[in-house]
């Protein structure tokens, strides 16, 4: 009998600071999808961007009162859900590429054609 593999799923933020309270959705669906044995990776793109600097997470509430997006990033990452950061190209006549100080939870950066890649070849793609 052979095992079947789990699917996999890639979910674009897009979603930032300006509009606190969608900032949760894709985190929160990442998790539980991350529960049901399916394999996700989230790719911060866009204003998302900004949840991978530091100091910026930590301070977007999606419900006033409520947790702020660093824990349901969190969440997600406890989970085994995979966090990659769009990366920018450097700005015209850019000599040194300033890297930004990053939350402990990004893993890696991701390039488009690395993007183009996953959209092709996961099950499911959201963008929230």
């Amino acid at each position: 009998m052979t095992a079947v593999s789990p699917q996999r799923v890639l979910i674009l933020v897009t979603s930032g600071p300006s509009t606190p309270a969608r900032c949760a959705a894709p985190f929160h669906i990442a998790t539980l999808l991350a529960c049901m044995d399916a394999e996700v990776t989230l790719y911060l793109t866009g204003e998302a961007a900004q949840f991978a600097y530091l100091g910026v997470a930590e301070t977007v509430f999606p419900e006033e009162g409520g947790a702020p997006v660093l824990h349901f990033i969190r969440q997600a990452k406890q989970m085994g859900v995979r966090l990659l950061l769009c990366r920018k190209p450097p700005i015209a006549g850019q000599t040194t590429l300033v890297e930004p100080v990053l939350i402990a939870e990004v893993d890696d950066y991701g390039s488009g054609g690395e993007l183009a890649t996953m959209i092709l070849e996961y099950e499911k793609v959201l963008s929230l």
